[in-house]
C-alpha cells in the first residue's frame, strides 16, 4: 500500500499531445478573428476544471470533518486534485488579457452612461475585482496545501494529532470555499451580464463543483483500481460513493428547478432576461438537455441498486455528468458573450487542451506520496468496509 503511483511514458505524451491542441486551438482561434469566442471558451475551461477541483477538495473535507472511515483509503486523489489550484491561478491569469472582450462593466464609459453599472461599480471594478481574485485563491492554495501536509505528517508520525488538525483545518476551509466561491461566481459568470442577477445562481453553481468534483474523484478511483491500485475497493466503497452522486443530484436540480421557477412565477421582465435566449432561441435545446443529462438522467439511473456497484457502469455516468458540466457553464457563459451558437473547433479544442493539462498535473501529484495514507486512524475500517 505504500507504493506511489508511476505515471508511463504513453501517458506523457497522450497529455502533453493533448495540451499541443488546446495551444494550437486557441492560437487559431485569435488569429482566424475568433477572439470573443476563443476568450469565452478559455473562461468556461478555467471555471471547468477549477470548480471539479475545488469540488473534490470539499467532498474531502467532509469526509474529514464527519470522521467518515469508508472513505479513509481515497483521499489521496482529493488532495492530489487540490494541487491543481495552484495550475489554475496562472491560467486565470491569462484571462485578464482578454477581460475587455467579456465583461461590460469593464468599460469605463459605458459605466458612466448606465445608472446599474455606475451603482454596482464599487463592488466591480478592475482593482477590486483582481484583489479578490488573488485572494480567494490564496485561501482555497493555503488550506487545502495545510490539509495535504498534516496529512502527509500523519503518514510518517501516526497518532491522532495529525487527524485533528485536519478536522479544524477542514471546518475551517468549509466556511471559506462556501463564501468565496460563490463570490468567485457572482465574478467571473453572472458578472457576464452584470444588469442581471438571481439570488439562487452562486449557490447552484457550488452544487454543480461539489457534484462533477466528487464524481471525478470517484472515475480517478475506479481507474487507478483498473491499473491494479487501490485493491481494497469493492461494492460497498462504489455504493457509497453512487449514495453520493445520487443525493447530489437531486439538489442540483432542485437548485436548477427552484431558479428558473422563482424567474418564471414572478415574470419580471429584468430577470426573465436571462431565460428569454435560453429557452425561445438557439439555445433551447442546450437548456433542456442540461437538466436531463446533469438530473434526471443520474437520478433514473443511480436508482437501480445494481448500477451502484458496477464500477463500469459508474464511469458511464460519470462520462454523462462531465458533459452535463460542460453544457451547464456552456450556457451561463455562451448566450452572453457571442452572438449565435455553434460548437466549432475553438470549443473541442480547447477543453481537450484543459483536460490535458489537468489529468498531468493529478497524476503527477499522485506520484508523490503513497496513494494510500497509511497511518489515517480509519484506514482498517475502510479497508474492511464491506467485508
Amino acid at each position: 500500500m505504500d507504493n506511489k503511483l508511476q505515471i508511463g511514458s504513453k501517458f506523457k505524451m497522450a497529455m502533453f499531445a493533448l495540451i499541443a491542441v488546446g495551444v494550437i486551438t486557441v492560437i487559431a482561434g485569435f488569429l482566424t478573428g475568433e477572439a470573443t469566442r476563443t476568450w469565452a471558451n478559455l473562461l468556461l475551461n478555467n471555471y471547468y476544471f477549477l470548480a471539479v477541483a475545488l469540488g473534490a477538495t470539499f467532498w474531502l473535507a467532509i469526509q474529514a470533518i464527519t470522521q467518515s472511515g469508508w472513505s479513509a483509503a481515497f483521499v489521496r486523489v482529493p488532495q492530489a486534485m487540490g494541487n491543481y489550484l495552484i495550475v489554475s491561478f496562472f491560467l486565470f491569469l491569462i484571462l485578464f488579457l482578454g477581460i475587455h472582450n467579456l465583461y461590460h462593466w469593464t468599460h469605463h464609459d459605458a459605466v458612466l452612461q448606465d445608472a446599474i453599472l455606475l451603482h454596482k461599480a464599487p463592488y466591480l471594478n478592475l482593482p477590486f475585482f483582481a484583489i479578490r481574485y488573488v485572494i480567494f485563491f490564496a485561501l482555497w492554495i493555503f488550506l487545502t496545501q495545510r490539509i495535504k501536509k498534516l496529512s502527509l505528517k500523519e503518514d510518517q508520525l501516526g497518532g491522532t494529532v495529525f487527524f485533528e488538525k485536519i478536522e479544524f483545518t477542514s471546518k475551517v476551509y468549509i466556511f471559506v470555499l462556501a463564501i468565496s466561491f460563490s463570490l468567485f461566481s457572482i465574478d467571473w459568470l453572472m458578472s457576464l451580464d452584470a444588469h442581471w442577477y438571481s439570488t439562487i445562481y452562486a449557490v447552484k453553481k457550488f452544487v454543480m463543483a461539489f457534484y462533477h468534483g466528487t464524481a471525478i474523484v470517484l472515475a480517478i478511483i475506479i481507474i487507478l483500481n483498473k491499473l491494479g491500485q487501490f485493491p481494497m475497493l469493492n461494492k460497498t466503497h462504489l455504493g457509497d460513493f453512487s449514495r453520493w452522486l445520487f443525493v447530489l443530484s437531486m439538489i442540483w436540480g432542485y437548485m436548477w428547478l427552484s431558479q428558473y421557477l422563482l424567474i418564471w412565477y414572478a415574470n419580471i421582465p429584468e430577470e426573465t432576461v436571462y431565460y428569454v435566449p435560453r429557452i425561445m432561441g438557439e439555445y433551447k435545446n442546450y437548456f433542456y438537455s442540461e437538466l436531463i443529462i446533469n438530473w434526471l438522467f443520474p437520478f433514473l439511473f443511480l436508482m437501480w441498486n445494481r448500477v451502484g456497484k458496477n464500477a463500469n457502469a459508474l464511469l458511464f455516468v460519470i462520462f454523462v455528468l462531465i458533459v452535463g458540466q460542460w453544457v451547464e457553464l456552456y450556457m451561463s457563459i455562451m448566450p452572453n458573450t457571442i452572438e449565435s451558437h455553434s460548437i466549432t473547433y475553438v470549443e473541442i479544442g480547447t477543453f481537450l487542451g484543459f483536460a490535458g493539462v489537468f489529468a498531468l498535473v493529478i497524476a503527477w501529484s499522485l506520484t508523490k506520496a503513497p496513494l494510500v495514507p497509511r497511518n489515517h486512524p480509519y484506514l482498517q475500517e475502510s479497508i474492511e468496509d464491506g467485508h
